[in-house]
């Protein structure tokens, strides 16, 4: 057996097969992956001796009208082949998480949101349909008027309901190959909700480092980007040229990540905005993907492994509930030099998607001894917000606390029940969360 991991390098047993044949690979399999890029384990076996399958070798484009932009490819085209291909025609997809290696499967499979949730809403809003391979291995097309609850409930449904052969979506036309964009330095958290409230009517594209170390009148402060496309008259004369990529040479020391390591990164980022304000064009690659600049950058948080806690504190709830569930971040003992903060706008219609109107944090833990402890806490205050996590990132929530924060679940179970009824379909979240057997 090899060792599969998530993006958070926690390892489970198992075994995947990889074809460029993928239709006819996911005959009788339980599982497919893409790259990999979940942190969790929703692309990870129930089971060791589950059959797995890869996508990454479906890459096709079936079909694209260069009129509308509607683009058909195979689940294992990668983003980043994607973009690369189009966008020095003009198109861009209409929404992007913040890596571009990832496939359109995984795409669909998590709902990926961006930062332009607020006005785009998630990837799901522009899929037309989905070809599908289901647990009893027949295939299917659906779309929002064909089977549209297989439809709705693949999209966000992490993989569970059938295998995604093939993605038909709507690109979006762009003026040109650069970002316009304004940064400010913004010293509180209150500030920082505030900002992005204010920020949110003039900006499509929006989000924010914040420090989640320091407590006091410190806590919360951060970066706060905003970008659009940016005009012909804006952009500059030639090109982006490719991104220059390393890789993390070496998996680093468990220590190296502590909390007062975490406390002097996030001190040293935020005076590195050295200017309050700036203005101006830059690259898609930095704006979209910076982490993607490091390979592997993983590995940064050593042989333990960790887990990225990403919640949605619903607006309804106000300001000073993002306050008190940063405070109780810092008093659980998850600081960490990466924390993002988001803007979500309205509920997709994906089923299980993740982000409701309201606030979206996400912030890297190392794993440790005190892990389930800490993401217990985090959950039971995001329970009592009616807010809820995203299950891509996720790999320690427990049944329990997904049931009290998820109200759309019995919908979701009614049509696993339906399109399959021996729950085939499996993962090693799906046996944690839902029961499923190993």
């Amino acid at each position: 057996m090899d060792t599969l991991t998530g993006w958070g390098r926690l390892p489970e047993l198992g075994r995947e097969q990889v074809d460029e044949h993928f239709e006819s690979l996911t005959q009788g399999a339980v599982l497919s992956r893409g790259l990999g890029r979940s942190y969790g384990d929703s692309s990870l076996p129930a089971n060791p001796a589950d059959k797995v399958v890869n996508s990454r070798l479906a890459n096709r484009i079936i079909s694209f009208d260069s009129d509308t932009g509607v683009l058909r490819a195979e689940a294992g085209l990668s983003l980043v082949e994607l973009v690369d291909l189009l966008l020095p025609r003009g198109w861009f997809p209409p929404v992007v998480p913040g890596t571009k290696f990832v496939t359109l499967g995984g795409m669909v499979a998590s709902d990926v949101h961006g930062k332009n949730h607020h006005r785009q809403g998630c990837f799901g809003a522009h899929v037309r349909a989905l070809r599908l391979r289901l647990a009893d291995d027949r295939i299917i097309e659906c779309s929002s008027d064909s089977d549209a609850d297989l439809f709705f409930g693949s999209i966000g449904g992490m993989g569970l309901l059938g295998h995604i052969l093939e993605v038909e979506f709507t690109m979006v036309r762009v003026p040109s190959q650069w970002i316009w964009m304004a940064s400010v330095r913004v010293p509180d958290l209150d500030a920082f909700l505030a900002g992005l409230v204010r920020t949110a009517p003039k900006w499509p594209m929006t989000m924010g480092w914040i420090d989640c170390v320091h407590r006091g009148r410190a806590m919360g402060r951060g970066v706060l980007m905003a970008g659009r496309w940016a005009t012909l008259e804006e952009a500059r004369p030639q090109a982006p040229t490719p991104p220059r990529q390393t890789v993390m040479p070496v998996e680093l020391p468990n220590w190296v990540l502590s909390g007062a390591t975490s406390g002097l990164f996030n001190a040293a980022y935020y005076w590195s905005h050295v200017r309050r304000s700036v203005t101006g064009t830059i690259a898609p690659d930095p704006f979209f993907f910076p982490l993607d600049a490091i390979l592997e950058w993983n590995k940064a948080y050593g042989s333990r492994g960790f887990t990225q806690y990403q919640c949605v504190v619903p607006r309804a709830s106000g300001p000073a509930a993002v306050r008190e569930f940063m405070e109780r971040l810092t008093k659980l003992g998850a600081a960490s030099p990466l924390c993002v903060i988001k803007d979500c706008g309205p509920q997709g219609m994906g089923t299980l998607s993740f982000p409701l109107e309201g606030t979206s944090i996400a912030v890297d833990i190392p794993v440790s001894a005190e892990i389930q402890r800490i993401v217990d806490g985090l959950n039971e205050f995001i329970i009592a917000t009616g807010g809820r996590i995203y299950l891509t990132k996720d790999r320690f929530t427990t049944a329990e606390h997904f049931r009290a924060m998820e109200p759309r679940l019995e919908r979701f179970e009614q049509a696993r029940a339906k399109w399959d009824p021996a729950r085939r379909l499996r993962s090693a979240q799906s046996r944690r969360l839902f029961g499923d057997k190993a």
